[in-house]
């Protein structure tokens, strides 16, 4: 079956194709095909409810009589947007009363999850009241109301006279300047033969795709800050930065940007939609809150614009590196270059006698205990000096890059002297504690840190103590799973060439959060705790408030790109895809395929093992004009197109031109 999409792939080649090819893969797409969806079932129902034939989607009626008969219409995955319905029948005196919420333990009448602030009474948020007298025909909600993330719509009659009502829709608000959400550029495709669902690793890849597209919104739709009163429930019609559209961190809340979450978020997007005009207005953004005279930077958009984070402040600018790899944007970066120096100068100026960053703003992910010589801080440091020289090297600041690579070579060995722990191998979060925390051992590797392999896999190990059954628990926080981190250690697994291990990572993580029916099962939790309560961040912010966390947010997608980048193997090493590697993962896997456009061209990439026949096939097309290299997963006898062939081992590097190649491998 891996080799029946080979010719459409082919067909793809050399073309700046915006779409990707259609197959199997297109009945897992979560995104919805029309701006304006309706409801799929009805999911609960009190008092006196009349439902007509066909009151469910875009025909049919649905009456409630007397005070507080309700009715809750699933849509049956993460939407967003505004309400409309026609009130068909209704008094002077009918009203009724709009309660919204992404998890169904939250399906109440009186009240929706809360997306205004925390509080541990857990519905801050209340219901949006539809006053009487209502209208006769079509209704609207307004759009300060707008519910950036939901999938359950509660709708309750507020008084003792009847109101009918039919035809609710919502009117999708994310992706603003997409017309066809599902028209993705990439895709991905296997069978997991582990999971109870043999699909479960193509659908987590669009669960992650379809969460960062939910979190791409108009301009004018950030929740308010101040948050409003509980009286009015909620508002999202404040302003998020310079332009729009703008990738913010959740589709309920906090519809701010904040550029960690852009670490993760921004590879999903590239690998799923290519769509990268968000992450250029996200971080031109951040630039436009920077101190002009520190070049400090802000730890989030407006309206937070919260500051006082060091890593943050990295994130940024790994952020503009990742933005330029994925566009090719040179003009960009020249725009903003002394901005860029400036803040790099900024975390350059915080090393101190010991060689080390010392992390002075504290504010990060959540995690406890980040100030000082903090590992994590300082491998963010070491990943923004790496990163800009590419930057400076691509705008020909030759100068610059020298210093910089002078500094990043001085720099991992102080690192690795610092905290590198040889008695339990795995790097300690600072130069006081003994503890081995998950965000800067993942970094460390992820990064390239690491003095050599065996130091990776000695981390690799490390990090599953920390596991259980639902995924990897966060020391620098306590009693806490955190998708954004995990999906870094995802990575870091698969860097180190540990495949069972990330895969059993992502079975276990990210099956949790996409099969729980706490969430909902079509987008990605921003975290939860170590028993998979959904009280995350419960002292640490939130005011105990479960109703409070996203259900869809950005930094949770950590397996779309990697299953595009290590699975497939496929992954761009300069902007556009101008060079290229494929280093397939296999994983466990029969196969896989996948790929993705930019502005040069389809690159895919398709591989099959035949464990009867024990020959490995890789099929790849790139564009013309570029170049590449396979890395192949096994040892045996190669076939490159069909020439004559060569003994290779595992790791053997093969050079590639754009185009359509087949290699063959009869594995010994």
């Amino acid at each position: 079956m891996w080799l029946q999409y080979t010719a459409v792939l082919a067909v793809l080649a050399g073309l700046a194709h915006s779409s990707a090819p259609a197959g199997p893969w297109d009945a897992f797409n979560y995104a919805p095909s029309s701006k304006t969806v309706f409801p799929s079932t009805i999911r609960e129902q009190n008092g006196s409810v009349a439902v007509a034939d066909s009151a469910v989607g875009s025909v049919g009626a649905i009456t409630l009589s007397g005070n507080w008969s309700w009715v809750t219409l699933d849509f049956g995955k993460e939407v967003g947007g505004l309400i409309s319905m026609n009130f068909n029948n209704v008094t002077n005196s009918s009203a009724v009363a709009l309660s919204f919420t992404e998890s169904p333990i939250f399906i109440r009448p009186w009240s929706s999850d809360d997306s205004s602030t925390p509080s541990s009474i857990e519905h801050y948020d209340g219901v949006m009241h539809v006053l009487a007298p209502l209208p006769s025909g079509l209704w609207t909600q307004d759009a300060m109301m707008l519910r950036g993330g939901f999938r359950f719509l509660t709708i309750a009659s507020n008084s003792s006279d009847d109101v009918t009502f039919s035809n609710v829709s919502c009117a999708i608000s994310f992706m603003p300047h997409v017309e066809r959400l599902d028209d993705y550029a990439g895709y991905f495709y296997t069978k997991d033969p582990v999971s109870s669902d043999e699909d479960f690793l193509t659908k987590i890849w669009y669960a992650g795709a379809y969460t960062v597209q939910t979190n791409t919104v108009p301009l004018n739709t950030g929740r308010r800050v101040p948050a409003v009163s509980s009286a009015v429930g909620w508002a999202n019609d404040a302003a998020l930065g310079a332009a729009g559209p703008i990738i913010v961190d959740g589709a309920k809340r906090d519809r701010a940007v904040w550029p960690g979450d852009m670490g993760i978020a921004v590879p999903t997007q590239f690998v799923s939609t290519n769509d990268l005009l968000p992450t250029k207005n996200a971080l031109q953004t951040m630039f436009a809150g920077m101190n002009p005279f520190t070049g400090a930077l802000p730890e989030s958009g407006p309206p937070l614009s919260q500051q006082g984070s060091d890593t943050y402040h990295a994130w940024t600018l790994i952020g503009v590196h990742n933005y330029w790899l994925y566009s090719g944007d040179d003009d960009w970066i020249r725009s903003i270059w002394s901005n860029y120096t400036k803040a790099v100068r900024f975390l350059v100026g915080k090393v101190d006698s010991s060689g080390l960053v010392n992390i002075t703003r504290l504010r990060d992910w959540a995690r406890v205990g980040g100030g000082g010589h903090n590992a994590e801080g300082n491998a963010l440091y070491y990943k923004v000096l790496k990163n800009s020289v590419d930057l400076a090297n691509a705008i020909n600041e030759t100068a610059l890059a020298d210093g910089w690579v002078a500094n990043a070579t001085i720099f991992k060995e102080t690192y690795n002297n610092a905290f590198w722990l040889a008695s339990i191998g795995m790097y300690r979060d600072n130069t006081t504690t003994v503890l081995a925390p998950q965000d800067a051992n993942s970094m460390a590797v992820l990064f390239n840190l690491t003095l050599n392999a065996s130091q990776a896999n000695s981390v690799s190990k490390g990090l599953t103590v920390n596991w259980n059954n639902l995924g990897a628990v966060a020391p620098e926080l306590p009693d806490t799973i955190s998708p954004f981190i995990g999906g870094l250690e995802l990575q870091a697994h698969f860097e180190s060439g540990n495949d069972d291990r990330a895969m059993d990572l992502l079975r276990r993580e990210w099956g949790y959060m996409l099969y729980t029916n706490l969430s909902v099962e079509s987008t990605l939790l921003e975290g939860f705790t170590s028993n998979g309560s959904l009280l995350y961040r419960a002292t640490v912010g939130y005011s105990r408030d479960a109703a409070y966390i996203s259900h869809a947010h950005g930094w949770s997608s950590g397996p779309t790109s990697a299953l595009t980048f290590y699975v497939v193997g496929l992954r761009v090493t300069a902007p556009q895809g101008r060079s290229w590697i494929v280093a397939p993962h296999m994983s466990g896997l029969g196969g896989a395929e996948g790929g993705f456009a930019t502005p040069l061209g389809w690159f895919g990439v398709q591989w099959s093992m035949s464990r009867g026949e024990y020959i490995f096939q890789a099929n790849i097309t790139t564009p013309e004009g570029t170049e590449g290299s396979f890395t192949s997963p096994v040892a045996g006898s190669a076939t490159v197109d069909g020439e004559s062939s060569m003994s290779i081992v595992n790791g053997t590097v093969i050079a590639l031109i754009g185009g359509s190649h087949t290699i063959e491998i009869a594995i010994s």
